[in-house]
């Protein structure tokens, strides 16, 4: 009869783990009045941060807010997950445009600089909306 619950038990387990990591974020959002995604973390001023110990090459779009990855390497494939149901942009901020994705709800791709650095970006459309992407 025990063997009964167990697929409860485990969606109940991963519902509570789902939980924990959205309440476990190590930043505080400080422009906006919602919060960061589950995922990972914000930091002050509306930028991004990183997710800890992420080695993902993806910047998450949700709340009006970018998530970035600790760094990424130089020509990687960056990933934009766009969960906010409008369209956003990760514009670089340098005059020599770094990158410049329109990222419409849902995934979209771009190629990070070559160069090592940190690259700030912004929203074109949302001008709240700042990160940085670091490349190393």
């Amino acid at each position: 009869m025990s063997g009964t619950h167990t697929p409860a038990r485990l969606v109940l387990a991963c519902l509570c783990a789902i939980a924990l990591v959205a309440c476990g974020s190590s930043g505080s959002s400080s422009s906006g009045t919602t919060s960061a995604s589950s995922s990972s973390a914000s930091s002050s001023s509306g930028s991004s941060s990183s997710a800890a110990g992420s080695t993902a090459s993806t910047i998450t779009i949700a709340d009006f807010r970018f998530t970035t990855p600790d760094s990424v390497s130089p020509g990687a494939t960056i990933t934009v997950e766009n969960d906010d149901g409008t369209a956003h942009t990760v514009t670089s901020d340098d005059d020599g445009d770094a990158f410049d994705d329109t990222a419409s709800p849902g995934t979209t791709t771009f190629t990070a600089p070559t160069e090592p650095g940190s690259y700030p970006f912004h929203c074109n459309f949302h001008p709240q909306m700042h990160g940085t992407l670091v490349v190393k």
